[in-house]
């Protein structure tokens, strides 16, 4: 298992991890405009366009497979972390944040943390940071990090 850069190469099978992963864990609490916007967020052309701007995306590899990636935005957001379903709770998740961490270029890292994420955010020692909000459907909770 090995933490490495999102290639090009990659954008097929990061698309459908994420998606299988929204799935399973978010979809079910969110409207039909939540769903459609995640799909587009989350489509490998939308990935493709993000990787030419300040996001580094960081995926998890076992054998041979996409298990996990995580998104951070201008080196102070978490834009998205999945984890493939067949693999959490393995600690992929907790190796992806501490490597897309060691990346960090502000004292505070933010995350609009799906309502799902919230206990899983916690426990990478993110507290809340206001109240619930929503966008295009996408109902989050912000959440922030103070660095050390």
């Amino acid at each position: 298992m090995h933490i490495r850069q999102l290639t090009y190469d990659d954008l097929p099978s990061a698309s459908t991890l994420c998606l299988d992963a929204f799935m399973q864990a978010v979809a079910p609490s969110l409207s039909a405009q939540g769903v459609d916007t995640f799909a587009k967020v989350a489509a490998a052309q939308a990935f493709a366009e993000r990787m030419e701007g300040d996001n580094l995306t960081l995926v998890c590899v076992a054998d041979g497979a996409l298990t996990g990636l995580i998104e951070f935005k201008e080196g102070r957001h978490v834009a998205m972390l999945f984890v493939a379903p067949g693999w959490q709770r393995r600690g992929i998740g907790t190796r992806l944040m501490n490597a897309a961490l060691a990346q960090a270029r502000e004292a505070v890292v933010t995350v609009r943390a799906s309502l799902s994420s919230v206990a899983a955010y916690e426990r990478y020692g993110f507290v809340l940071a206001g109240d619930v909000g929503e966008f295009a459907g996408l109902v989050y909770q912000p959440m922030e990090k103070q660095l050390p």
